[in-house]
């Protein structure tokens, strides 16, 4: 390989693995990072699974395999990216077992050696010789376990948010069921049952949509039970704020219906930034969200 051809090589390996470390770092670690290309797969991919539509087993899917399609490409990015940093090295940088050498190309050992080194599973036929190979490969490794142990903890914080969600969306459904079947309205309580009531659900949307902004990618994981469909239920949030502050109610009784009303405009805003519908409307908003979740509200 030329000199000019090695430049562009390392040039490229150099941006693609800073493109993944910056998604990486965003989705991770950054509380309101964007995570362009994250972002990017998880939609695309959460598009192709509505496709099945709402009553199909296969909807509800969308979510773990946009996680799974974005960690994915981050480690693609990683690996392609040191196999264009190792190419003009490869084969004088670098010492083959008898027969390896002639048994593929240059790039194909240069993936090779990524990938090995990636996965931390150590050197396989193909050694560094070169000074500089041999402290680069190391820093290869240690970027591969912290991408590991990160996504496993990304992992395992997504199913806490998703219980937070679930819980909510539900507690919201057998209120309003209850209302229906008893025909008695929530506004009829004790005010200081009320407020206890629009305390309690305000501060744990407020959780819920924090939980949005923290971890993007909860976004797209869908319900197949509608009583556990936040998108579903979110509307009626609306109603109970706009009920309790257009009432002839205590003070208290009224700020807390009104902070609720601000807590679920405020979630219309953030899921809009998913679904693509902010308007000035919270109604449109959420009619928005509960259509991109193939769900009425």
């Amino acid at each position: 390989m030329g000199a000019a051809g090695a430049i562009l090589a390392t040039a490229a390996g150099v941006a693609m693995i800073g493109l993944a470390g910056r998604d990486a770092f965003d989705a991770l670690f950054h509380p309101e990072g964007h995570a362009t290309v994250g972002r990017l797969i998880s939609r695309s991919v959460w598009r192709l699974f509505r496709r099945t539509g709402p009553g199909h087993r296969l909807f509800p899917l969308g979510g773990p395999a946009a996680l799974v399609a974005v960690i994915g490409t981050w480690a693609a990015l990683l690996i392609v990216g040191w196999a264009l940093i190792f190419l003009p090295h490869m084969p004088g940088g670098f010492r083959f077992q008898p027969g390896v050498e002639s048994a593929g190309s240059d790039f194909a050992h240069s993936l090779n050696v990524s990938l090995v080194t990636l996965t931390t599973l150590g050197f396989g036929d193909i050694t560094p010789t070169a000074s500089a190979l041999r402290l680069i490969l190391p820093l290869e490794a240690l970027l591969g376990f912290g991408l590991l142990t990160s996504s496993i903890s990304w992992l395992l914080l997504i199913y806490p948010v998703l219980a937070r969600r679930r819980s909510l969306a539900y507690e919201i459904s057998l209120l309003r069921a209850a209302e229906d079947e008893t025909e008695l309205s929530v506004d009829h309580l004790e005010p200081e049952a009320l407020e206890r009531v629009y305390a309690e659900l305000t501060s744990r949307l407020v959780a819920v949509e924090r939980d949005l902004v923290n971890f993007p990618i909860s976004y797209y994981f869908a319900e197949a039970d509608p009583r556990f469909s936040l998108p579903a239920a979110a509307p009626y949030l609306l109603e109970l704020g706009r009920r309790g502050t257009a009432q002839d109610s205590p003070g208290h009784v009224h700020l807390r219906a009104h902070l609720l009303l601000k807590a679920v405009e405020d979630l219309g805003r953030t899921v809009a930034g998913f679904h693509g519908g902010r308007t000035d409307s919270p109604d449109d908003m959420l009619a928005a969200y509960a259509r991109d979740h193939l769900r009425e509200p």
